[in-house]
């Protein structure tokens, strides 16, 4: 299994418990299909960079989850036929799924949803090595003469 970030983007003028259906609707989707669901983030509603069929905000969710590669196609498909959904876009997260075991067996252990939101959380955190400009020195804010 891989670990995947879906972002929907919802019509804004559907009512609370239809838009929490339709974000049911699809978790319960990827559970059957034999994936889990790590974590369920409602971002709320912003505004569009471009306008979509006749709106100009949408509300916003990010569902990070790990499933098999099958369960995806069946996902997009019915996300493509929600009318509630005005676009889906789903990406594969790089990093492994589980972690190996540190006797070098190969094999993967199981860990909890916890453990799963703490590595996330651990990698975001790391310093990716890129230089860092500080706001006081960039072109838009010179540094103070002396």
């Amino acid at each position: 299994m891989r670990r995947y970030e879906l972002m929907l983007v919802l019509r804004p003028d559907v009512a609370d418990d239809k838009a929490q259906a339709v974000i049911d609707r699809t978790t319960r989707g990827i559970v059957a299909s034999g994936g889990q669901i790590a974590k369920v983030v409602p971002w709320g509603r912003r505004r569009l960079a471009y306008q979509i069929d006749r709106y100009r905000e949408g509300s916003y969710h990010i569902i990070l989850f790990e499933a098999p590669a099958d369960a995806i196609a069946e996902m997009e498909r019915t996300l493509l036929i929600t009318e509630e959904v005005l676009r889906h876009l789903v990406t594969r997260d790089e990093r492994p799924a589980r972690p190996g075991r540190r006797d070098g067996s190969g094999e993967s252990e199981d860990i909890d949803d916890q453990d799963l939101l703490a590595a996330v959380d651990e990698d975001l955190d790391e310093d990716d090595g890129t230089e860092r400009i500080d706001e006081s020195e960039s072109e838009a804010a010179p540094a103070a003469i002396d």
